[in-house]
């Protein structure tokens, strides 16, 4: 059975424009899925990367007509500018840790809402209430908001060092058990069509 390793911050406008197709994909393969919710600022700036606000002017329009076109494309509502970012993501991704390991919920769901929220629904995905009812609307229990979090933190920051000795520098980013690399929600299809034999 195949494997996908999903390396995602739960605060990237491109992995909640991905929006549940990466899961679609893998249910039509049979294919598992482990989550990797990380730092991305601390990804990219140990793999040359650049934070968006401290880009070249050039880039930042670049990046705002992006999300536009790529939000008209899967057909989600975006507001580029949200309210709410950056914010703090380590407390969704910790409590994405720790309904990982409860399990229980549709994780898929409860990735896709937490990107929703911040870049959609212009709330703040560092605020309890708001992760709490991300985790319920998921299926989870919302009280995983409160705890494994040292748990939590400490895989966090494993995700951060296995994801830069693998080979990951953004977000979203799949590795199949193969060790094939996809970045972006604009190469879903491709890992789609990897996983068909047809790439």
């Amino acid at each position: 059975m195949p494997h996908i390793d999903y390396y995602f911050t739960t605060i990237s406008p491109f992995t909640y424009l991905g929006g549940t197709r990466a899961e679609e994909v893998a249910a039509r393969h049979g294919a598992s899925v482990t989550y990797k919710p990380l730092d991305l600022g601390g990804l990219l700036g140990r793999t040359g990367g650049t934070a968006p606000g401290d880009r070249h002017p050039s880039r930042q329009a670049y990046r705002l007509q992006e999300l536009r076109r790529q939000a008209a494309k899967a057909g989600l509502p975006i507001n580029p500018k949200p309210a709410h970012f950056p914010t703090n993501p380590a407390p969704s991704s910790y409590a994405f840790i720790a309904a990982q390991q409860a399990g229980g919920g549709d994780l898929g769901a409860l990735r896709f809402a937490l990107g929703r929220a911040c870049w959609a629904e212009e709330k703040d995905i560092a605020e309890d209430a708001v992760i709490r009812n991300c985790l319920e609307g998921a299926g989870f229990d919302p009280g995983l908001a409160d705890s494994g979090l040292l748990a939590g933190a400490e895989q966090y920051v494993r995700n951060l060092e296995e994801a830069v000795e693998r080979g990951v520098f953004g977000a979203p980013f799949f590795i199949t058990d193969t060790d094939e690399r996809f970045w972006g929600q604009d190469r879903i299809e491709d890992l789609d069509l990897y996983l068909s034999g047809k790439l």
